[in-house]
């Protein structure tokens, strides 16, 4: 069986090669695209990328002759033609269980930066020094007793929900269908408007794109936070930026942008936003956790139990 990878992944994983297992790796971090379908034709497996600069579109997917596996490193797949793989019988596979703790744990860490002014403090403490104390200065938010709405109460969202309770909040969710025992489910408009705190944790579709907008954010109290580990482009980043500018909301706190890695200009002179690249999933930890996970999906298709496919 080969299988080809197109980043250069944690290699403990991959060690030793299962017997009859052929890998090939790119030469530098990440293969582009050409490369790509020059030598997908002669491969099993395509082990490729959340974030790749090449899409698995209808080009790539019809290069693969002999591909019968697609094995996305990450729990997002929309880097991938799902549905037209699926009719040329080609599974598509994620990571789900590997990052949900360490994506709930960077959620937790953006929504008391934001609220605690960590991020702007740091930095202005380098250029104004003793400027920066005072009693009645860099006063931000506490986490107890306020309450936090989740948006996609999935994996991650019921991670972070628990984490939560620990730090004294009250959680409320909306999910278009699932029922979460223990929480109070509500419309999102109603979480918008009772929270203060919203955390994203849906999956990018058709119908959560732009979920957060203009009229959204209108929504909630100026006094809300908005955090995002999910995708950049459930929200609205220019309808964000201006509601940020005329302080309509109190911060935000964002690991995901809708057009990455380009983030609109507006974002970076904001003190009250908390900006980091994407590092839901950023450890070492993690990274190889991921890359197990998904050799265990290609393990487990091949043996006739497949996990974690999506389409």
């Amino acid at each position: 069986m080969k299988i080809l990878v197109t980043y250069n992944l944690p290699r403990a994983p991959f060690e030793p090669v299962p017997e009859g297992w052929e890998f090939t790796f790119p030469t530098g971090e990440e293969m582009e695209r050409e490369e790509i379908l020059r030598l997908l034709p002669e491969y099993d497996v395509l082990l490729t990328i959340f974030h790749s600069h090449a899409p698995v579109d209808r080009e790539m997917i019809d290069a693969g002759k002999r591909l019968r596996l697609i094995s996305n490193y990450g729990v997002g797949y929309n880097n991938i033609d799902t549905e037209y793989a699926r009719t040329k019988g080609v599974a598509v596979t994620n990571t789900p269980r590997s990052v949900n703790n360490p994506t709930a744990e960077l959620a937790m860490a953006l929504m008391l930066g934001a609220a605690r002014r960590v991020a702007e403090c740091n930095l202005r403490l380098r250029t104004e020094r003793e400027k920066m104390w005072g009693t009645m200065k860099n006063l931000g938010f506490s986490l107890e007793g306020k309450t936090l709405g989740i948006v996609g109460m999935g994996a991650i969202g019921k991670n972070v929900a628990g984490k939560a309770e620990a730090f004294g909040m009250k959680v409320i969710y909306h999910n278009r269908r699932t029922e979460v025992p223990g929480y109070q489910r509500t419309d999102l408009d109603t979480l918008l408007r009772e929270s203060d705190f919203v955390s994203l944790h849906t999956p990018l579709t058709a119908e959560t794109r732009h979920l957060i907008g203009a009229r959204e954010l209108g929504l909630m109290k100026p006094t809300a936070i908005l955090v995002n580990t999910a995708r950049g482009a459930v929200i609205d980043e220019v309808a964000l930026a201006d509601a940020l500018v005329h302080h309509r909301i109190a911060g935000a706190a964002l690991d995901v942008f809708e057009d990455e890695p380009h983030i609109t200009e507006t974002l970076y002179g904001l003190e009250h936003v908390v900006l980091t690249p994407h590092i839901g999933t950023g450890t070492i930890d993690t990274r190889i956790a991921m890359a197990q996970e998904a050799l265990d999906n290609i393990r487990h298709f091949f043996e006739g139990n497949p996990t974690n496919v999506v389409n």
